[in-house]
């Protein structure tokens, strides 16, 4: 059984996309976050092992959400990324595994030699 979100609500202050499921579960998804973790095969690639790792991106933001059928939004991101189709399974399981990916999204910044800007001294 997959989860359906009940509420999706975005906070462009603290760019946050804050997202319920019919589990009873509450995500808050930084923007950041999302941007770094697209579906879109410019993140991902088109096989596996040829995604591109994603650097720069502490101060993106969502400018749009615009659904897509019954399975998933598509998001706009103000660095002009809009591809890639977050099902709502995609979206729960950023959520469920946020921890885990963000310390291996890190790890990985950190082992291709950047240093990630801390969002809060941005401009």
């Amino acid at each position: 059984m997959s989860a359906h979100p009940t509420e999706i609500n975005m906070h462009q202050k603290s760019r946050t996309l804050e997202i319920s499921f019919d589990t009873g579960e509450t995500f808050n998804l930084p923007a950041e976050y999302l941007r770094v973790h697209s579906p879109s095969a410019e993140v991902q690639g088109h096989a596996p092992g040829q995604g591109k790792l994603q650097v720069g991106k502490e101060d993106v933001n969502i400018e749009n959400i615009t659904p897509v059928g019954s399975y998933g939004v598509q998001l706009h991101f103000d660095d002009n990324h809009n591809t890639g189709i977050y099902s709502w399974d995609t979206l729960y399981d950023l959520g469920k595994n946020q921890d885990r990916y963000w310390q291996e999204y890190l790890q990985r910044l950190e082992e291709a030699g950047h240093k990630r800007r801390d969002p809060s001294e941005i401009i």
